[in-house]
């Protein structure tokens, strides 16, 4: 299993609250909707291969596109 790296990150209040809202309509923890939208905005830029694979979040890089 890959090693997570923990650190802090400040949301003002709107930002949090819908970003809770779209982790709940899709089914995933506020930690892993905002690991999948990184993951997903790394992909589009072309800053990270479609290789990687994430378990723990139940998406695979290469299939993001939802």
């Amino acid at each position: 299993m890959a090693q997570r790296k923990a650190f802090l990150l400040r949301l003002d209040p709107v930002t949090h609250e819908a970003l809770q809202r779209w982790a709940d309509a899709d089914l995933r923890s506020l930690n892993a909707q905002i690991e999948y939208l990184l993951r997903r905005a790394l992909l589009e830029s072309g800053r990270l291969k479609a290789a990687v694979s994430t378990s723990d979040t139940g998406d695979s890089a290469a299939g993001v596109e939802e």
